[in-house]
């Protein structure tokens, strides 16, 4: 048994002085006032519940649409937790109708693995006009195809993130789909603010990367900016001052409607933590001035790690360190529908971080008590 004692904790909800954790066994047993008799051991640092990103195509030189399998999605998440994610949603994007189907036998057979939450189908049901990087051959409306895959991860208990453009469905598709428990988010899209409400009031309940890719707000058609900026439901944003200047996302996070409705995404590709290029569809991607860029120098997804995103929010944006944990941990958590994510009690030692003044990730508590890898 060993009692810890960092300069300051957060609990998922907030920021805590003077509280000490008793670790057993590698995990977190209790959560006390400090007392002298605990002769609890000082650390420097910040405690904080692992990250949880919810977007994250690749990692580790592995990117999910070239390797839809279990061992793809382990790889991933290996890369991303020696970085500082405990646990995220491995996205598949738009592709041939076979890639996603292989994509979500993986997720079925991956179900309860550690680190890996389901997955999040980004596509192929978009805008080609919004379309980013994603294949204009391969993009289509939502069909039963799709439907039939869902269904599956849904049947057996595998948790579904769904992102698509509204005006790529037909009325009532999204409704059926809150109704089997997918979080339907809306992205890229080329949507009219009324098109995305008419998606919110059948039970969408998020947006994907704000401003990126999707129809701008301007004083007169809000777009899907608008209604996602005005929506009471999260909204992800990539927070690399690339993807979103630092000015704009601090606009951002002063225009919404309530508190804890932005959560941090990576976008991460197999550039984080793996060469910095691979091949996506039938072209080159790489890694210039921190970019990840296709061969038209076009953004085509984010070289940046959750601990990046945090570190920058706080350190850049001027963002409260709380409210950065939260966006990184605590709202992701809760709307996969894992609250368990952001809390201390019965996690592993492994699955906590130790972030220094500024929120920059330093080590993880079992490292920092020995018991981690080397």
């Amino acid at each position: 048994m060993t009692w810890v004692a960092p300069r300051r904790i957060f609990d998922g909800a907030r920021l805590r002085d003077g509280l000490a954790l008793r670790i057993e066994d590698g995990r977190v047993a209790d959560l006390a006032p400090i007392d002298p008799r605990m002769a609890a051991q000082a650390l420097p640092g910040l405690l904080t519940p692992g990250y949880v990103d919810l977007q994250v195509n690749g990692g580790g030189g592995v990117l999910l649409n070239t390797e839809p399998t279990v061992a793809g999605m382990e790889a991933i998440a290996a890369a991303h937790r020696g970085l500082g994610t405990a646990a995220l949603l491995p996205t598949v994007i738009t592709d041939a109708p076979e890639v996603l189907d292989r994509a979500g036998e993986a997720a079925l057979l991956a179900r309860g693995r550690p680190g890996l939450l389901g997955l999040h189908i980004e596509g192929p049901h978009i805008s080609v006009a919004r379309r980013g990087t994603h294949a204009a051959r391969f993009i289509r409306p939502l069909d039963d195809r799709t439907f039939g895959v869902v269904r599956r991860l849904r049947d057996g208990g595998v948790p579904v993130l769904l992102t698509l453009a509204p005006e790529a469905t037909a009325p009532g598709q999204v409704a059926a789909l809150a109704a089997m428990g997918v979080i339907v988010s809306l992205g890229h899209s080329d949507a009219t603010a009324d098109q995305a409400r008419a998606a919110l009031a059948e039970g969408a309940g998020a947006f994907t990367h704000l401003f990126n890719a999707m129809s701008p707000l301007t004083h007169r058609a809000p777009g899907l900016v608008g209604a996602a900026l005005n929506a009471a439901v999260p909204v992800g944003l990539i927070c690399d001052g690339i993807h979103v200047a630092d000015e704009v996302l601090a606009i951002a996070l002063r225009a919404r409607p309530a508190p804890d409705l932005f959560f941090a995404v990576s976008d991460a590709m197999p550039t984080v933590g793996g060469p910095d290029r691979f091949r996506l569809y039938d072209m080159e991607l790489q890694v210039r001035d921190g970019r990840l860029v296709n061969p038209d120098g076009n953004l085509a997804g984010a070289h940046v790690t959750m601990a990046d995103s945090v570190a920058r929010l706080v350190g850049r944006v001027g963002v409260a360190p709380e409210v950065a944990l939260r966006m990184a941990v605590t709202v992701p958590a809760r709307l996969i529908g894992r609250p368990d994510l952001a809390v201390l009690d019965g996690r592993d030692a492994a699955d906590l971080l130790l972030l220094d003044q500024t929120c920059a990730r330093v080590e993880t508590l079992a490292n920092a008590l020995g018991s981690g890898p080397p």
